[in-house]
């Protein structure tokens, strides 16, 4: 048998149209974990310098987490800074500390904890520390 220029269009074919029809390889369950900013609240206030703390609920995580690292994240306003308050850690701890660091103070201030998805705090005011000490 000779295999032709013929023969060698027709098995391209006939596997391009098997590639077509083949079914799907279905991937992993994966679950986005979602979950609740619960400190800082809504008029909550942080000086510059200080301690602080962020807390979030993890009651109910999914069986499997796609990104189990987490990292939090400064926002003002209507944007994310590129201020990392704290990163490379569990998502499932619950909760982070880190030092307030030096921003101009305000009244609409945010975080946003990053793992699977960005979740956001309500708003908070920073202030400039008066006492000169931290």
């Amino acid at each position: 048998m000779y295999f032709t220029t013929f023969n060698f269009f027709f098995v391209i074919a006939f596997a391009l149209l098997a590639l077509i029809h083949a079914h799907p390889v279905s991937l992993a369950v994966r679950d986005v974990f979602v979950p609740e900013v619960l400190t800082p609240k809504a008029g909550d206030t942080w000086v510059i310098g200080d301690t602080q703390s962020v807390t979030w609920n993890v009651s109910s995580p999914p069986a499997q987490i796609t990104n189990p690292v987490g990292q939090l994240l400064l926002r003002k306003g209507e944007l994310t800074q590129n201020v990392t308050l704290a990163g490379n850690f569990s998502i499932l701890a619950g909760n982070v500390s880190f030092i307030v660091p030096s921003v101009t103070p305000d009244d609409d201030y945010s975080v946003v904890l990053f793992g699977d998805s960005g979740n956001f705090s309500p708003d908070f005011s920073i202030v400039a520390n008066v006492s000169g000490t931290s």
